[in-house]
C-alpha cells in the first residue's frame, strides 16, 4: 500500500500532535493542512519542518484526488459539516471530539458514513493511553469479572491559560461540561463498563465571576446495561492539579487507576500497582495521538474497525447529549440506542 495522503483541518494545540504523529511515520505523509490564516498555517508547519501545501478552503481538500484522509480538528461547529463532505468524497475520517454539538448533527454525519462507507478513528485519545490499555486488558482477562460500579472523574481547570479557552467558554463551541472535555470520562465508562441506558445528571457554577456561558460542572449517574451503576464527574473550573481518576468494582476484584485487587491473585492483601504511564496530565504532547493514528493506519490495511470507530465512539456522544437533557429537565433519560 502507498503511503496515506492526510490533510490536517486546524492549526491549533490538538492539530500539532497529530501533525507530527503523521509525519513520523514511514506508511503516511502530511499532504496539507487546512486553515483561513494561510500564512499562520505556513509558520506552523515550518515550526514543525514539516513540507505540505496549505489549503484555505476545505471543499478544495475533499475534492483533491491525492487526498485520502482528513484530520479534523477544526472547531466542534463545523466538525459536522465536514464530516459529511469527507464521506460523500470517499475520504477517511480522523474525527476529534466532541464528535458534533446536537444530535441532529451527529446523526446527518453517521448517516453519511453509512452511506458512503470510509474508515473512521475517533479521538477519545486515552483509550490508547497506556494505563488504558492495562486495565482493558485485565477486564477482559477476567480479573476483576463483571463491572457492577464504575466512577470516572474528569477534573481540568481549562481557563485563560489556554488558548481554546477564548472560545470553549462559549455555548456554541464548549456545549457544556460533558461536550467541552467531560465526554473523555463518559468514553471511559462506557469502555470498561459496556453500554449506558439510563442516565440522571446535575450542575453548577463555580464562581459568581465565571465567563463560562454554560455550567461548567456536571455531575452524572448511570444505569448501566449490565445491571450495574456508574458515575462521572466532570469540572472545567476546579482547584486541583489535572485528575482523571477511573474507579471499578467488579464481581471478583477492583482496579483503583494503575491499581489492581484481584481473585487471581489469591495471596493478595492489598492493592497491587502497575507501574504505568497514567492519564495524568491535561498536555496534550502526553496524550498518545501517535498511537491513535498507528491503530487507524493498522486497521486500514488490515480492513478492521479502529479501536474507536465512528459508530462506537456515537454511543459515548449520545450519552452526553442525555446527561445535557437530565441536567436541563431534571429527568431521568434513556440513552438512544440507534444502529446501522
Amino acid at each position: 500500500m502507498s503511503n496515506l495522503q492526510f490533510v490536517v483541518a486546524g492549526t491549533g494545540w490538538v492539530a500539532g500532535e497529530y501533525l507530527k504523529a503523521i509525519d513520523a511515520r514511514l506508511d503516511a505523509d502530511v499532504y496539507g493542512v487546512v486553515s483561513q490564516d494561510t500564512e499562520h498555517a505556513k509558520k506552523r508547519l515550518s515550526e514543525l519542518s514539516i513540507d505540505a501545501r496549505v489549503f484555505s478552503r476545505y471543499e478544495d481538500v475533499v475534492q483533491d484526488p491525492n487526498v485520502d484522509a482528513v484530520v479534523l480538528c477544526s472547531k466542534p461547529d463545523v466538525r459536522a459539516e465536514q464530516t459529511v463532505l469527507a464521506a460523500r468524497h470517499g475520504k477517511h475520517i480522523v474525527l476529534e471530539k466532541p464528535m458534533a454539538m446536537d444530535r441532529e448533527a451527529l446523526w446527518t454525519m453517521a448517516e453519511a458514513i453509512h452511506s458512503n462507507p470510509v474508515h473512521t478513528v475517533v479521538g477519545f485519545v486515552l483509550r490508547w493511553n497506556p494505563s488504558f490499555r492495562n486495565t482493558k486488558a485485565l477486564i477482559e482477562d477476567n480479573a476483576i469479572g463483571r463491572v457492577f460500579m464504575a466512577q470516572v472523574d474528569y477534573w481540568h481547570h481549562i481557563g485563560p491559560q489556554y488558548l481554546q479557552y477564548s472560545w470553549s467558554k462559549s455555548s456554541k463551541l464548549g456545549g457544556s461540561s460533558m461536550l467541552s472535555a467531560g465526554c473523555h470520562a463518559v468514553d471511559a465508562v462506557r469502555y470498561f463498563a459496556g453500554d449506558i441506558e439510563e442516565v440522571s445528571a446535575y450542575s453548577c457554577r463555580t464562581w459568581a465571576d465565571s465567563e463560562y456561558e454554560f455550567d461548567p460542572n456536571a455531575i452524572a449517574i448511570f444505569k448501566l446495561k449490565n445491571g450495574g451503576i456508574g458515575k462521572v464527574s466532570s469540572s472545567l473550573e476546579c482547584r486541583t492539579p489535572y485528575k482523571f481518576n477511573v474507579h471499578l468494582l467488579g464481581e471478583k476484584g477492583t482496579i483503583l487507576n494503575n491499581q489492581i485487587y484481584s481473585h487471581k491473585l489469591p495471596g493478595q492483601t492489598e492493592y497491587a500497582t502497575i507501574p504505568t504511564l497514567l492519564p495524568d496530565s491535561g498536555d496534550v504532547s502526553h496524550h498518545p495521538f501517535a498511537d491513535e493514528i498507528d491503530n487507524f493506519m493498522v486497521s486500514m490495511r488490515l480492513k478492521t474497525k479502529s479501536d474507536c470507530d465512528f459508530f462506537d465512539a456515537l454511543q459515548s456522544m449520545e450519552t452526553c447529549f442525555a446527561i445535557d437533557e437530565a441536567i436541563a429537565s431534571g429527568r431521568s433519560i434513556k440513552v438512544q440506542q440507534r444502529g446501522f
